[in-house]
């Protein structure tokens, strides 16, 4: 018998027999509904691809210039949202101002924001007239309606997942190594370093798929502040969306390559978190 390290922390016993946590008879009734009512529709959209033609279809310049540009793209703003929002989910998590729960509100604020209004203020900030656009406009710099722009929009929408995972995991494992590193010596840059981020990998890890898979999918904020020029800033899904207008066969067919690419991220980045001790 196989035992699980959950089997051995339940019962005490590296020998001990697994211990399942019973669950309700009921249970698995609407858990199979929900299940089915997230993979009919991908399933039936799979049904409908023109597979004679597939091949053709996904491999066009217009479709190869868009996947290109959205792994691109997906790739730096998940980059830049961890570098940003790592900072703010241990400042969230270990923090014990007032403010932090307004400042939290704020940078999470984007989750509920339909995408079109995240556009809108992306633009109000960072287009030719905004508050920073302008400025930059003024020494030769302009970001809206360029690759840069679509990577902002990414990020803007993408990091509050990042923030979200890691906090979240960050306040389930507590302070208490990070304390006792303290009274041992070592500074907080090191406890940082060699103890906080260990201890948080797996929800570090899971925070990056949540965020790569968002800004993979995004399409409002991008089409908003960024607009749809093919080679520039049409990333996958605004493809998706003009073929949906003019070739439909070549929509489903991008539309499957997307969820194919999202779902060896989540099982690529799945298997890489079994992997890390916990």
């Amino acid at each position: 018998m196989t035992v699980t390290r959950a089997g051995r922390r339940a019962t005490g016993d590296p020998r001990g027999p697994v211990v399942r946590t019973p669950v309700p008879w009921w249970l698995p009734v609407p858990a199979v509904l929900g299940g089915l009512f997230v993979v009919v529709p991908v399933l039936a959209m799979v049904g409908r691809v023109d597979w004679t033609s597939f091949g053709a279809l996904v491999t066009s310049p217009a479709s190869l210039s868009a996947l290109g540009l959205s792994l691109g793209t997906a790739a730096a703003a998940t980059g830049i949202a961890f570098v940003l929002g790592y900072p703010l989910a241990v400042l969230f998590a270990r923090s014990t101002s007032r403010w932090v729960g307004v400042a939290r509100a704020l940078v999470l604020l984007p989750l509920v924001l339909p995408p079109v209004v995240g556009g809108l203020a992306l633009l109000a900030a960072f287009g030719r007239l905004g508050v920073v656009g302008a400025f930059l406009d003024e020494h030769g710099l302009r970001i809206a309606f360029t690759t840069t722009a679509v990577v902002i929009a990414q990020t803007f929408v993408a990091m509050p997942f990042l923030v979200s995972s890691i906090e979240g995991a960050l306040r389930v494992g507590g302070d208490r190594h990070e304390r006792i590193a303290a009274t041992l010596g070592a500074g907080p840059t090191r406890t940082f370093l060699t103890v906080t981020t260990p201890r948080v990998l797996p929800g570090i890890l899971s925070g990056l798929v949540l965020c790569s898979a968002r800004a993979l999918g995004e399409f409002g904020a991008t089409l908003t502040f960024a607009g749809s020029l093919q080679g520039v800033t049409r990333t996958l899904p605004l493809e998706i969306y003009l073929q949906r207008e003019i070739d439909p066969d070549t929509a489903v067919a991008l539309a499957v390559v997307l969820v194919v690419v999202a779902l060896v991220v989540i099982g690529a980045s799945t298997l890489r978190a079994r992997t890390v001790p916990a």
